[in-house]
């Protein structure tokens, strides 16, 4: 067995298990899980955020952009034993049997919430959607609770939207092969396959079957959006950390109108790149403490790269949907005193996973460990309350708040 870089991410990076790792998070049940595609597992009609490795939320994560995390109650960070996990891999390798399934059963058992496996082909998935790429049809999925797989959310103008696929269809097979019951991951790796290939996917909506056949395409997601808005505010907008993302973020602050405001739109970020939202945070720290993060016990840090604008009045937008990496953005920003945190209380996804290769290539991903915000606070389980807990209007209270510290008319 081939034990993998013992870095942490909150998970981390499929390709960084061949480069030598850098620090990830986790984007909650489908960045990772569903990257390719765009697929997550949620726990009843309650819908969830997308997940992968680095910062992700792993696949089972309960909650969708919008929800309120205070549904998904504090746990204790339960782990899998990593040699039991391999022990039972290695012994069902010998026996001719799947070394997934069985490791998978062991993680099952140990109450990790967030430990899971994912075969090669799984795993070398995220990896494409961490690079702000991935081959599939444009949609995200989730799983309901009684396992049926519904599309949360259409590309537009992917293949899926073209289609006339849309947000609430319920996905009833794939290239035949029926969905309901499977994990995210597997209607994932159904989903995907070589660019230009047709995959007839049957659904149901409002009671009529419908089946349409789509090509799968390379498709391309933009990660941060920047726009203006009245008042000299910038709303810089960032879906999840992938590779690049930091800097835009800090480009986008570069570029912002003197003396204007700035409005940091955290909703549904479920997580990415652990580096990248460290240099997203950099863009209004000088330096500093950004989390602290223990492995097994052993203690480690983050800190800001100095040079960030430090002036600039701040409000940084979060919901239910704002997980992992965007979770250590948020609560670097508000204990730091730099941002003032407007919208509804956070997932509740900061407990640090890493993975260990099992005999058949499988990938097991275990829970090591916890981040914390610079002031001590920790991220899993309660998430990161708002300093003004705002529903509806949310943009419209950020302007007043940016409008009480000298931004705008």
């Amino acid at each position: 067995m081939l034990g993998l870089p013992s870095i942490p991410a909150f998970c981390l990076r499929p390709r960084d298990l061949r480069r030598g790792a850098a620090l990830t998070l986790a984007f909650c049940a489908a960045v990772g899980a569903g990257a390719c595609t765009g697929s997550w597992d949620r726990e009843g009609d309650r819908r969830d955020a997308p997940s992968a490795l680095v910062a992700r939320t792993g696949p089972a994560a309960p909650l969708r952009p919008g929800g309120s995390a205070e549904a998904a109650a504090p746990r204790s960070a339960a782990t899998a034993d990593r040699e039991a996990v391999a022990g039972a891999a290695a012994e069902a390798a010998a026996e001719g049997k799947s070394a997934k399934k069985a490791a998978q059963e062991v993680v099952s058992r140990s109450g990790d919430r967030w430990g899971t496996v994912y075969d090669q082909s799984e795993y070398e998935a995220f990896s494409d959607d961490l690079d702000g790429h991935w081959t599939g049809v444009g949609l995200w999925a989730g799983r309901l609770r009684d396992g049926r797989i519904e599309i949360d959310r259409v590309q537009p103008g992917g293949p899926a939207a073209r289609a006339g696929l849309r947000a609430g269809d319920r996905l009833l097979s794939i290239d035949g092969q029926g969905v309901t019951g499977l994990r995210v991951a597997e209607v994932v790796a159904l989903l995907r396959g070589a660019v230009g290939t047709p995959v007839v996917l049957n659904l149901t909506r409002d009671g009529v079957d419908l089946t349409e056949t789509v090509r799968r395409e390379e498709l391309r997601s933009e990660p941060v959006t920047v726009r203006q808005i009245p008042g000299g505010i910038t709303v810089i907008k960032v879906a999840s950390f992938t590779r690049g993302s930091g800097d835009s973020v800090r480009a986008a602050v570069r570029a912002a109108p003197p003396g204007g405001g700035v409005m940091l739109d955290l909703r549904g970020n479920t997580g990415g790149l652990v580096t990248e939202a460290v240099t997203a945070a950099s863009a209004f720290l000088d330096g500093g403490l950004v989390a602290t993060y223990d492995v097994r016990g052993a203690q480690h840090a983050l800190y800001a790269t100095p040079g960030g604008d430090t002036t600039r009045p701040l409000v940084a937008l979060i919901d239910g949907g704002t997980m992992s990496a965007a979770e250590l953005v948020t609560g670097a920003l508000q204990d730091r005193g730099r941002a003032v945190a407007v919208g509804t209380r956070t997932f509740g996804k900061g407990s640090v996973q890493m993975p260990t290769q099992l005999p058949d290539g499988s990938v097991a991903e275990l829970t090591v460990g916890t981040y914390r915000t610079p002031a001590g606070r920790s991220l899993d389980g309660g998430g990161i309350a708002p300093d003004l807990a705002v529903a509806d209007g949310v943009e419209d209270r950020a302007r007043t708040v940016l409008s009480g510290i000298g931004v705008g008319p």
